[in-house]
């Protein structure tokens, strides 16, 4: 039986994307450790790296820094900034990856009617640069950064622009991230979140409220229609099915 569909219910979904879509843990953190060997400074493990991605390269590396102790160097941040951009460039997807079931997910609710976006605070052409090379942009009607519009989350004003640019209404949007960034620029925006449980962040998702909080990309459809800005009256069952 067909689905009965309307405009009403189509969204504008809009994904972050570092530890959100994709794993880039692997490639940030390397250039990381990269720059801050060219500068004698040492590596940051791993485990300790991971939760330092989220707000942006440079974040990352001031956070590194101040990880390290290393707050005098912190007057070369733009260019240790310089250094990191050009490096992670040339190995943005060495070894990043798409998280266990992406790319069925972005299918299953295209299929469905609704419109795909990327905001993030990875510069927009490193965003499609990244995207281009796992073969994913085709999949998102607009891919925005922090360069995009001069603003970066937590700002509202780079989702709204998002959502905007992908032709979407900002109240049949949802934003779906990993990190209090994330859930702090829906918030601001007055849109709901839909968090996932295996992204970058130095805290359980859960306590940071958002709407729901997913611990698989499959999970994402059904956690959708559970949201009551996607209700109107749909039933639910029939908003996560695709057409066929």
């Amino acid at each position: 039986m067909k689905a009965n569909w309307s405009r009403k219910t189509m969204l504008t979904i809009v994904f972050d994307l570092d530890g959100t879509l994709i794993d880039t843990a692997p490639d940030l953190i390397d250039t990381l450790n990269v720059i801050l060997s060219r500068r004698g400074l040492p590596a940051v493990p791993y485990d300790a790296a991971r939760p330092l991605i989220g707000g942006g390269a440079k974040g990352m590396i001031e956070r590194a820094l101040v990880l390290d102790g290393r707050i005098d160097v912190m007057a070369e941040v733009e260019t240790l900034y310089a250094a990191f951009v050009a490096h992670y460039a040339e190995h943005i997807a060495d070894r990043s990856r798409p998280f266990p079931h992406v790319e069925a997910t972005l299918d299953r609710l295209a299929a469905a009617g609704h419109t795909l976006a990327v905001c993030t605070n990875k510069l927009e052409w490193l965003s499609r640069r990244l995207l281009d090379a796992l073969k994913l942009s085709d999949c998102f009607a607009a891919i925005c950064g922090q360069d995009t519009f001069g603003v970066q989350k937590p700002d509202p004003r780079i989702l709204r622009s998002t959502v905007e640019r992908a032709g979407g209404d900002v109240n049949r949007a949802i934003m779906v991230g990993d990190s209090i960034t994330d859930i702090r620029t829906a918030r601001a925006a007055n849109v709901p979140v839909v968090a996932v449980d295996f992204g970058y962040t130095d805290v359980p998702i859960a306590t940071l409220n958002p709407d729901r909080v997913i611990g698989c990309f499959a999970e994402l459809p059904g956690a959708i229609g559970t949201l009551d800005t996607v209700k109107n009256g749909v039933d639910d069952q029939a908003f996560i099915r695709q057409k066929d």
